[in-house]
């Protein structure tokens, strides 16, 4: 009970990637066991508004506690401290140090060692409320893509050993959760030596469906389409109900002018070629950056016609931003912020429409749901259900008739 106390004067709140969001629950249950009191704030530096958000949310939570710590880690307070450091009761702790308590201890000032009060003020990540568990398998990146500085934040990729990765995945089984989400910086480049054999992502997934035949549903976050494993991991998911049947992939463009500058190691026909494997049985949503330097609107126009011909059912686009220290802030033809937004509403008009389509045609048809929270659930193509009827436990997984689609969700029966 001690333990659950202190554990609730840890508030955590990350911002970007769901791995930030992971991290800060692992730095909380570090933290609980030392009796303080104190905010953990993760941070991102994908692109400048990230890190204005950040540095303002930090500002108002400073004011509103007083008297508590605020650790301010990841990559804006890896790549940015400056933003930070003058706001009162901030603790920087660096990327590679995120992980290590010694440095949260050591870095606490003493004038607020002794002036600590519970009860923390403000709106900060609920932990508790997630049907889904997200399980770290790697960090870093080893790739050199033109505009991301996450790359330069987050250092090589390593990825984790497995039976650690078994690990966590059973105790969040045995916890409650019927869905594991595999995370990390870059997780299709997965690689470790298991058994005296190479052992990718794909060969990860096999394993842990094989060795937790309690795993009820097993998701992967954001994948790279350049990885030859991706082949096989459409195939898993094509003949393995257990393995959700949706991609998120890491596109960024739909143009091979555009692709190359990136210094991204995919074409469009290569997405072309996933999805032809994919032969309608697995979904997939993009990743895509409007407004990359020399991107003309003849460019851009190759990407929504891909969109237009591939159908992705969800697109997070996002106007580029010229990252300090990134080859892609140095190069000519940087595009105004203006069209580049303007870009995200065209090709997020197109998604949208996907979308629609995509639920109409799933209308009369009977899946298993993950229920979240308001009996509003998750398709396995991750599409969001209202439940209708009597109150089902978040967490529970049921089959559900679909009966009807409006422009958000899907809405179906519990059978």
């Amino acid at each position: 009970m001690q333990a659950e106390n202190n554990k609730n004067n840890i508030k955590t709140l990350s911002f970007g990637c769901r791995l930030n969001a992971m991290e800060c629950e692992k730095i909380k249950n570090m933290l609980c066991a030392c009796g303080i009191c104190a905010v953990v704030v993760n941070t991102c530096a994908v692109t400048a508004e990230a890190e204005r958000q950040c540095g303002q949310a930090v500002r108002k939570i400073a004011r509103e506690n007083p008297n508590t710590i605020i650790f301010v880690t990841g990559c804006a307070a890896t790549r940015n401290p400056k933003l930070f450091e003058k706001i009162s009761g901030v603790v920087i702790v660096p990327n590679e140090k995120k992980m290590d308590l010694d440095t949260y201890m050591s870095k606490i000032p003493p004038k607020i060692c002794g002036n600590l009060q519970p009860g923390i003020r403000g709106n900060f990540d609920l932990e508790n409320k997630l049907s889904k568990q997200f399980v770290q398998i790697q960090n870093g990146c080893n790739h050199d893509c033109t505009y991301c500085v996450t790359r330069l934040l987050r250092g090589p990729a390593i990825s984790f050993e497995y039976d650690k990765i078994l690990e966590n995945v059973r105790s969040a089984t045995e916890n409650g959760f019927g869905e594991i989400v595999l995370t990390g910086v870059d997780i299709a480049s997965y690689v470790r030596v298991h058994d005296g054999r190479p052992f990718l992502i794909s060969d990860l997934c096999q394993q842990l469906l094989d060795d937790v035949p309690n795993l009820q549903r097993l998701r992967l976050s954001s994948v790279d389409p350049a990885v030859p494993a991706i082949c096989d991991i459409i195939e898993m998911m094509k003949k393995e109900p257990r393995f959700m049947p949706h991609l998120h992939l890491s596109m960024q463009s739909g143009s091979d002018v555009i692709l190359h500058m990136m210094r991204r190691r995919h074409t469009a026909d290569k997405i072309r070629d996933l999805v032809r494997l994919a032969n309608g049985k697995i979904s997939f949503s993009w990743d895509i950056i409007c407004g990359f330097p020399g991107e003309t609107d003849e460019l851009f126009g190759e990407t929504l016609n891909l969109a237009q011909e591939l159908k992705p059912i969800r697109i997070h686009a996002f106007p580029f931003s010229p990252r300090p220290g990134t080859v892609a802030a140095e190069m000519p033809n940087q595009i105004p912020r203006d069209i580049a937004k303007a870009r995200v509403r065209k090709i997020t008009d197109i998604a949208n429409k996907n979308m629609c389509n995509f639920m109409k045609n799933l209308v009369g048809n009977t899946f298993q749901v993950l229920v979240e929270s308001d009996n509003v659930g998750r398709t396995p193509d991750d599409i969001p259900v209202q439940i209708i009827g009597t109150d089902i436990p978040p967490r529970t997984i049921c089959n559900v008739k679909i009966t009807d689609a409006n422009e958000t969700l899907l809405i179906g029966n519990k059978i």
